[in-house]
Parts: C-alpha cells; sequence; structure tokens
C-alpha cells in the first residue's frame, strides 16, 4: 500500500459569492492545499495516476490534494468550476465466465424492528469493540459494559422507537435495495445473487455467510452501504468478515473484493444532487435557502490517531454534490455538521445541535436538512433529524425546515451501485496483485485484508480527550472525575458478576447477564 490520496477539490469560490451570502459580514472560506500519505505527511505526487487499495485517481502531475479549512464559520459557498470524481462506463457486456457464481454482500448497520428487539441491539451495539474501545485492562470488561449501557438507554431508545412506528424499517429498505440491485445486475447481463448482511442486528453477516455457502458463491464483492469510510461502520463490519474467512476453509479459498466508499461516483452524487434540488423547489423563496449536510459524526480520535479517512471524505462528497448543483445554477450556502455524537469524548465538528443554533442566530430563516451519510430511513433521520433538530430549529428562529430523503431505491443510485460492482468483477481474486496501482478500475477496490491493513491496523488504544491534570473547575477535572466514576462503575460490575448478590442483581437489572 503506498498511498492514500483524497480527489483534488475545486477552485477556491471568487468573491462576486458574497452577494448570496445572508450573512455577508461573514468572511469567505480559504483553501488550505495540501497532499496525504498514509502517515499524513505533507507529500507532492508525482505521477500522472495514483493508486492505493481506498481509491483510484488520475491526477495530472505535480499535483496536491485541496481541502477546506475554516474553523470560525461553517456555512460555504459552492465552487465556481467542476470536477467530475468518477463516471460510470458502459460496462453491461462483460461477460460471467463459466461457471462461476457471483454473489454481492451488502452490508449495513441494522436496526432493532420491534420495541422488544431496541435493548439487545444496543447490547450488540456496544459490545463491538470499535464503537467503545476500552482500555486494554479492562477489555475483558466489554460484555459487562455493554450490558449495563444498553439497560440504562434502552427505555430513551425505546421512546424514539415508539414515535417512528415502533421499531427500524432499516431491513425492509435494505431488502428492497438487494432486490432492486439484483435486477440491475441481471439487467446488464450480470447474472448475480445479491445478500444482506447486518453487523448487530438479524439478518446478521453471520447468517448471511452461511447462505453464501449455501448457494455455493466462488466470486464476491463486498459492498458496505455507506457512502464514506469509517473505521466504526464499514471497518467493523469488515473486521468481522475478516474473523468469519479466517476460520472457514471455504471462504479462505473464496474470491473477493470490497468495495469499501463509493461516494464520489457519479450516479450517487446525481442523485444526492436530484433529491436536494427537487425538495429545495418545496420553499417559497428556494435560493434563500440554507442547505444543511447532517452526517453521522465518529470521535474525533478515530480520525487524528487511527488514520480513518471519514472526514476527508465527507468533505469531499458534500463539494462534489455542490458542484452538481453548480452546473444546475443553484448556488445556495450550505454548511456540514456532525450528529448524534455519545459519550465524554470529543467528535468531529461542528456539531450538528450547535451549528443549528448559531445559524439561527446568524438570521437563517430557512435550512434544508441533508443526511449525507444515510442511504436508508432509520432512527437517526426519522427520529433526530426529522423531531428533534426540527424542533430546535424552530426554537432558534429558523422558520422554514426542509429534509432530502435518504436515497432509498431511487433508480440512478441502484443503477450506478450495479456499475461498481461490475467495474469491480474482473479484480475479484486479485487480492495478491501488488501493484495496485496499475488498477484502472474507477471504484476503489482492494480485499477485506487489504483494507484493515490501511486503516488502524494496530487497533492503537485511542487516547484520551485530556492527558494530563489540572486543578479547578476545568475540562480536564470534569474529565478525570469522570473517569474515576467509569472506574467505579467498572468495580461495581466485577463484584456484581463474580458474586452475583449486588443491588444491581437484586433490583433485576442484569437478569440476563451470565
Amino acid at each position: 500500500m503506498n498511498c492514500q490520496v483524497m480527489n483534488t477539490s475545486s477552485p477556491s469560490p471568487s468573491s462576486s459569492s458574497s452577494s448570496r451570502n445572508p450573512i455577508h459580514n461573514s468572511p469567505l472560506l480559504l483553501r488550505r492545499t495540501v497532499c496525504y500519505s498514509l502517515s499524513h505527511k505533507t507529500d507532492r505526487c508525482s505521477g500522472v495516476q495514483i493508486g492505493g487499495c481506498h481509491k483510484t485517481l488520475h491526477l495530472p502531475r505535480n499535483c496536491c490534494v485541496a481541502r477546506w479549512s475554516d474553523a470560525k464559520r461553517p456555512l460555504r459557498y459552492p465552487p465556481q468550476a467542476s470536477l467530475v470524481a468518477s463516471e460510470s462506463k458502459g460496462v453491461s457486456s462483460i461477460p460471467i465466465v463459466g461457471e462461476e457464481k457471483i454473489g454481492v454482500l451488502l452490508l449495513n448497520l441494522g436496526g432493532p424492528e420491534t420495541l422488544d428487539d431496541v435493548q439487545p441491539f444496543l447490547f450488540n451495539l456496544f459490545a463491538d469493540p470499535d464503537i467503545i474501545r476500552l482500555p486494554r485492562l479492562f477489555r475483558f470488561l466489554q460484555k459487562p459494559l455493554a450490558q449495563f449501557i444498553s439497560v440504562l438507554r434502552a427505555p430513551k431508545s425505546k421512546e424514539g422507537y415508539a414515535s417512528i412506528g415502533g421499531g427500524s424499517p432499516l431491513r425492509k429498505i435494505t431488502d428492497a435495495q438487494a432486490e432492486e440491485l439484483r435486477k440491475s445486475l441481471w439487467a446488464k447481463n450480470v447474472p448475480a445473487k445479491v445478500y444482506v448482511g447486518m453487523r448487530y442486528w438479524h439478518p446478521f453477516t453471520e447468517e448471511a455467510i452461511e447462505q453464501i455457502k449455501k448457494d455455493g458463491i466462488t466470486k464476491l464483492v463486498v459492498l458496505p452501504l455507506y457512502p464514506q469510510f469509517s473505521i466504526s461502520t464499514s471497518g467493523s463490519s469488515l473486521r468481522l468478515l475478516e474473523s468469519i474467512f479466517r476460520e472457514d476453509e471455504y471462504l479462505v479459498n473464496m474470491e473477493h473484493t470490497v468495495i469499501p466508499s463509493w461516494y464520489q461516483r457519479e450516479g450517487y452524487i446525481k442523485s444526492m444532487a436530484d433529491l436536494t434540488e427537487k425538495e429545495l423547489q418545496t420553499f417559497d423563496n428556494p435560493e434563500k435557502v440554507v442547505i444543511f449536510f447532517s452526517a453521522h459524526g465518529v470521535p474525533l480520535a478515530y480520525v487524528e490517531e487511527a488514520g480513518d479517512p471519514y472526514k476527508a471524505e465527507m468533505e469531499e462528497c458534500v463539494d462534489l454534490i455542490m458542484e452538481e448543483l453548480e452546473k444546475r445554477k443553484i448556488t445556495n450556502p450550505y454548511t456540514l455538521a456532525y450528529q448524534s455524537r455519545v459519550g465524554p469524548v470529543e467528535w468531529l465538528k461542528p456539531y450538528t445541535d450547535e451549528t443549528i443554533i448559531d445559524l439561527g442566530r446568524k438570521g437563517v430563516k430557512s435550512l434544508l436538512a441533508v443526511p449525507i451519510s444515510f442511504v436508508s430511513e432509520h432512527i437517526e433521520t426519522l427520529e433526530e433529524i426529522d423531531v428533534e433538530y426540527k424542533e430546535l430549529a424552530l426554537k432558534s428562529g429558523i422558520e422554514k425546515w426542509g429534509r432530502v430523503p435518504a436515497l432509498g431505491c431511487e433508480q440512478t443510485f441502484i443503477s450506478d451501485l450495479a456499475d461498481a460492482v461490475i467495474e469491480s468483477l474482473p479484480y475479484v481474486g486479485a487480492m495478491a496483485v501488488s501493484n495496485l496501482e496499475a488498477r484502472q478500475s474507477l471504484v476503489p477496490l482492494g480485499s477485506v485484508e487489504e483494507l484493515l491493513a490501511t486503516y488502524d491496523s494496530q487497533r492503537r488504544e485511542l487516547p484520551p480527550p485530556v492527558t494530563f491534570w489540572e486543578w479547578g473547575w476545568t475540562k480536564s477535572a470534569e474529565t478525570w472525575n469522570g473517569r474515576a466514576a467509569m472506574l467505579a462503575v467498572l468495580v461495581l460490575l466485577v463484584l456484581e458478576v463474580t458474586t452475583g448478590e449486588g443491588f444491581l442483581h437484586q433490583w433485576g437489572v442484569l437478569p440476563l447477564f451470565r
């Protein structure tokens, strides 16, 4: 693996964009141009083509990677020139060779289908070491802690799921996406079978793998339904796959490849732009609406310490969508923020709730929310965005609120996913190829093992938000107080588990733990 490189951003906005700024006294964004290697050191790219397991890009010589940077103000303005990150090719004539049986495995988070499923679903979520990383000394408490947290959070979570109909629609939507993808592949002369594997609820990834084995699949394309790669989403699912593959002789010999992210594909970008353009037209004055991209957050340490590319990919994704809208003469101001943070550690900023309040304070009256990291409706779109954030926006002075729906089974999106699968087929089983730069496909390719070796390969213990003690009413003091409290909770859980006579057992809080 030589180098992980982000697509180039577009040129900086010109000063003429300020006329479209409802907060026109704020300075425009500036760009900071840097090049990234896997070690995050500044570097120059000398070749015409830059490749890696993450993505393959075609860039000019002496290229640089441009990224937006502005810590003071979140609003941005569409670029004045466009850069198409990928184009779908006419690949429907690719033949299926011999007796090969092709499968596509869609990976997703999963969600509780009934209120009774909520607590065990949360347990599965928090028992994942890629979601909560305990210090090495306390890793044996991963499951007891997951049980404790899931029991505490279940009542509140049940309220949320009850408000959207009593369960998550994620499985139903993902099954529909799988069926539409299968139809699209067959229409393109690729008779593949499509499987769904959820990380934390049925159908579990293990269940999908068992069916893949029963069907005798010989070539497998792994396609996480997360547009942008993150250690905590795609990475967690791939770690699970890696452990399953290593323990099964059939799977060890089955050829596979992975499409770890696809946010830069033309079909996805155009589909997102189509839905955004359509929703803008529901406002009385579409040109005055601020487009508000809200992405699921991840802990900051994942990006800064473990090499998670999620933030860079998310920023690039937003820029590409705005480039597409610019082609359609849509030049609305826009911003990106991160939602769904939990716990005391610092997450990616700006936070969605704080940004909404800030926009209201600055006089924004119309806001269109775009759930940029989700392709299916679920609790975080239907309850967190549609209910909580909408209510917060109205309280903050924003008078008109809209929300772009998740992609679901939008035809352009599904067809482009099918093209991505087809483009990857010539490279299934090519994991032994060392010269990844020689690959010509427009989709990022690699095996499960390659991808996990690229990002967070050592699974290092992530650093705490504050590493030293400070006296007084400070963030450091609060952090250390929190650590002391957590240590006390862990000790309590050990006593509960080892003796079975503590007050948690007496109250029936841990009746399921063995």
